[in-house]
């Protein structure tokens, strides 16, 4: 079983966290680094039955609470078994804790990739999306995550893979 946690608490209120919440795939996309990772795209707008992903990975939307929460359900690599999501949680009238959390069963030849692969990139992307909802609400914050040189690595493997099919934009 894979329980990932990623979790960052923002000095902003929980309506502005939310307002970055529901631009997820959207064209002005202020959760999503989509500036280094591939984009978050679906075939509609984000709502319960969207279904799409990011780069491989491929994913439906299964709850979504506008401004508080929204929540995946795998489809591909075919052995993750689970759900992602993104949270909102309001701790005080100016703080506010958004998570991203992760959970799964993996099998077959994908429970390995995950250890060796997808958990690395998953973790840098997370923690860069977390940068950005923090640095986009509060003035003169600086992001915090920088890729190890494995990270760095897989992404250049990854980019020049998918460089020609257009599904990656850097």
């Amino acid at each position: 079983m894979v329980r990932n946690v990623h979790t960052r608490v923002i000095a902003a209120d929980a309506e502005a966290v939310g307002r970055l919440l529901d631009t997820l795939a959207t064209d002005d996309d202020r959760l999503w680094p989509v500036a280094q990772w591939p984009a978050m795209l679906f075939d509609r707008p984000l709502g319960v039955g969207a279904v799409g992903g990011h780069g491989p990975i491929r994913y439906t939307c299964v709850k979504y609470v506008p401004g508080r929460e929204v929540e995946f359900r795998f489809q591909r690599p075919r052995g993750f078994d689970g759900t992602h999501r993104f949270i909102v949680e309001e701790l005080d009238a100016t703080h506010t804790r958004l998570t991203h959390e992760l959970v799964m069963r993996t099998h077959g030849v994908d429970g390995p990739s995950w250890s060796l692969l997808w958990r690395w990139m998953h973790d840098a992307l997370l923690e860069d999306s977390l940068d950005l909802a923090e640095t986009a609400l509060v003035p003169g914050t600086a992001p915090r995550s920088r890729h190890s040189a494995y990270v760095r690595f897989l992404r250049g493997r990854m980019h020049g893979a998918e460089a020609g099919k257009a599904k990656i934009r850097t």
